[in-house]
């Protein structure tokens, strides 16, 4: 999987770093951004409080892009969604607004919470540029003393590749995100058998209408619909691998994982 670089107005791939105004060690400037969902979120605020900043620098139509949010949403959710040590934050590079984000969350983000995202209308822009990147998606870390840490965290392959960035003896807590406790306590719903060829069966909860959504390793949502009924089956003719099943009802969410041979 190759990067998105744009030089001289010319569409290309590199694989080379691209916070291209700041060295390793450097301190960043301070900046204030609002997300899609309206929260304003300082950088030195954030880092004042012993946090590590994992920033994700991409735009909507980029590919790269697509297939790398769900694995940085994975590592927000796993990591407490910003509740903890770990802070994920997501950077429009001026391409576009609040509801091209949204969509794009929705349809690449997969099936994890999802960190805060900046789009033109929070102020993205003026933090790409004075960052300097040029290729996207580019991940960097910056530490609590506001210096950049990483330049570039690239390729990943999966969280691992961001629990590599973890500086000597920073250690941070799995933890449960604040979102998914919540979820967690208000239902749950049984998908049956967890191996099959595609015919499945989904218990949901009973006192709810439920969506259930279908999401593949990549985070491209496979399969969506509204259910009132209880009792359901699906005959997801869907290639075989390892898929994961979103049930929202309440606006809470919980998610299993199913193999299709």
């Amino acid at each position: 999987m190759k990067k998105i670089t744009f030089l001289l107005l010319f569409i290309g791939f590199t694989i080379n770093a691209q916070v291209n105004n700041y060295s390793v060690g450097d301190v960043v400037d301070d900046f204030t951004v609002t997300d899609i969902d309206g929260v304003e979120h300082n950088l030195y605020s954030i880092t004042a409080q012993g946090k590590y900043v994992w920033l994700d620098f991409f735009f909507a139509d980029c590919v790269p892009c697509q297939q790398t949010a769900p694995i940085f949403n994975e590592f927000f959710d796993k990591y407490g969604c910003n509740e903890g040590l770990v802070f994920c934050l997501s950077i429009n590079n001026g391409y576009d607004d609040d509801d091209r984000v949204r969509l794009y969350e929705q349809q690449h983000g997969g099936p994890f919470n999802h960190a805060p995202a900046v789009s033109n209308e929070g102020g993205g822009p003026d933090v790409d540029a004075n960052f300097g990147v040029s290729a996207y998606p580019t991940y960097c870390l910056i530490g609590p003393d506001n210096t950049l840490v990483v330049r570039d965290i690239w390729p990943l392959s999966g969280v691992e590749t961001f629990e590599a960035t973890f500086p000597a003896g920073f250690e941070p807590a799995v933890m449960e995100c604040t979102l998914g406790i919540t979820e967690s306590e208000v239902f749950n719903f049984e998908v049956y058998p967890t191996i099959s060829n595609g015919n499945i069966s989904i218990n949901l909860p009973s006192r709810l209408d439920s969506s259930v959504a279908v999401f593949n390793t990549l985070g491209q949502q496979v399969f969506a619909n509204n259910y009132t009924d209880k009792n359901i089956s699906l005959n997801l003719k869907l290639a075989p691998g390892v898929y994961l099943v979103k049930v929202t009802a309440d606006a809470s969410t919980v998610t299993k994982r199913i193999i299709i041979q």
